[in-house]
């Protein structure tokens, strides 16, 4: 069955950074795009960034955009989110996602 597990997530001051990381099984990762969307507390989802199944295509959030960067290791099958520049409104929950599929999600907070 296909699982993502997050992983990376913590505390960090604003302006800090964040390696996310996403580990994928059940499916041939190397074949699909994948994506990372957020949960801020008492919001809805929002999509962050997708990157397509070879890693050389990228698109991102404009609240992101500059600051985060996407990739994939398909010889891992682990999606990864490098944050720098982490601001306070980063604050939120990250998850995996592939089709309907989703992770458990790992949480970011970003505070002083």
């Amino acid at each position: 069955q296909v699982q993502l597990v997050e992983s990376g997530g913590g505390v960090v001051q604003p302006g800090g950074s964040l390696r996310l990381s996403c580990a994928a099984s059940g499916f041939t990762f190397s074949s699909y795009a994948m994506s990372w969307v957020r949960q801020a507390p008492g919001k809805g989802l929002e999509w962050v960034s997708t990157i397509n199944s070879g890693g050389g295509s990228t698109s991102y959030a404009d609240s992101v955009k500059g600051r985060f960067t996407i990739s994939r290791d398909n010889a891992k099958n682990t999606l990864y989110l490098q944050m720098n520049s982490l601001k306070p409104e980063d604050t939120a929950i990250y998850y995996c996602n592939h089709d309907q599929y989703w992770g458990q999600g790992t949480q970011v907070t970003v505070s002083s």
